[in-house]
């Protein structure tokens, strides 16, 4: 595959015009470097210390990743409570608030975490303000786990805000001590709204020194950003309650290019494409490859001949493991000889 320039006409050889059907595969798309790292931080716990290895949440937010883990004897729980006490426990990828630590502490838990640096940061951040006496704003979904836990670490200051309306109806100590911080799978359309919008209410209010959005969900909006307006439909492969996935399927709505979000190819509704001469394929962070080339397949099987991968920018990011794998790692019985 090779990168394509947004030109849907073909010439044929007598020299007249006709129109392919033609699929452009996005890059960057699917797996984050904070992913690709907590499935790692699973699949060596189970390699190392042998099954069961309990999770707290999904490890990510997609069924075909939690299911294959599950078949690789991964338990996954909701709860602490759930974990027999002195077992091992991995922290999903969203992170979790200190009372959920301190609930490990008590029960005797061997803990491996697995929150992505990027989220952590903003936990960091979230500590940051509250010590230094401001009121916090969190910019996010409230029933997201990563909102959940970053407002754990100081709940009595923070409050999460989703639309602009509970913007305006923010009521703080006061007006000029306050911070905000943002869930990092926001749409950057939806978050500078937001923000602008905090500042309109309180001019003097403080955020982060660099933006909380992942470098990962910036990438996947923007290369979506660039190609949507030459796509008649963009599929997003990504599971329903993964945030990512969904403002990909949003900034592609918000520019007029019919998306719709797809677990698997067989969730592809074959009156979507209709009339479609241009198909554009992305996928959430959290979403595996093997699911995109399925999808590509399908529609090759629906004439969609032409497959073109268009890099809109290079992702190069890679995140270290925890002590706690790689302790494992080097303490493990090596092969022999």
């Amino acid at each position: 595959m090779t990168t394509t320039i947004l030109d849907p006409v073909a010439v044929t050889e007598n020299g007249s015009s006709t129109t392919t059907k033609r699929v452009l595969l996005l890059k960057p798309r699917g797996f984050c470097a904070g992913v690709v790292r907590a499935i790692d931080i699973v699949r060596i716990a189970l390699e190392t210390f042998g099954a069961p290895i309990y999770v707290r949440k999904e490890i990510v937010h997609n069924s075909y990743v939690v299911n294959d883990l599950a078949k690789k004897g991964a338990i996954f729980v909701n709860e602490l409570d759930e974990v027999p006490e002195g077992a091992r426990v991995i922290y999903s990828a969203h992170g979790v608030s200190p009372a959920v630590r301190q609930r490990a502490k008590d029960r005797g838990l061997k803990v491996v975490d697995a929150t992505c640096p990027l989220v952590t940061k903003v936990h960091v951040e979230a500590i940051k303000f509250a010590r230094q006496g401001y009121s916090l704003v969190l910019v996010g979904h409230r029933d997201h786990e990563e909102v959940e836990g970053t407002q754990g670490e100081a709940p009595e200051v923070t409050q999460v805000v989703s639309t602009v309306e509970e913007v305006e109806a923010l009521v703080v100590p006061d007006p000029n001590k306050v911070a905000y911080l943002t869930q990092t799978t926001l749409s950057l359309d939806e978050a500078k709204y937001m923000i602008d919008a905090l500042k309109k209410k309180f001019p003097n209010i403080v955020g982060p020194h660099a933006q909380d959005i992942c470098y990962a969900t910036e990438n996947r909006q923007t290369a979506v950003k660039n190609v949507a307006h030459g796509a008649d439909v963009v599929l997003v492969v990504g599971s329903r309650n993964s945030s990512n996935s969904n403002r990909l399927v949003e900034v592609s709505q918000n520019l007029g290019t019919n998306s719709y979000l797809i677990d698997k190819a067989e969730d592809i509704q074959p009156e979507w494409l209709e009339d479609a001469k241009t198909v554009a394929v992305t996928a959430g962070a959290s979403a595996p490859e093997v699911l995109v080339q399925e999808v590509v397949g399908y529609l090759q099987t629906r004439g969609y001949g032409s497959v073109d991968e268009v890099e809109v920018m290079p992702e190069n990011v890679r995140f270290g493991l925890p002590p706690e794998i790689v302790q494992a790692i080097a303490s493990a019985p090596q092969p022999a000889q």
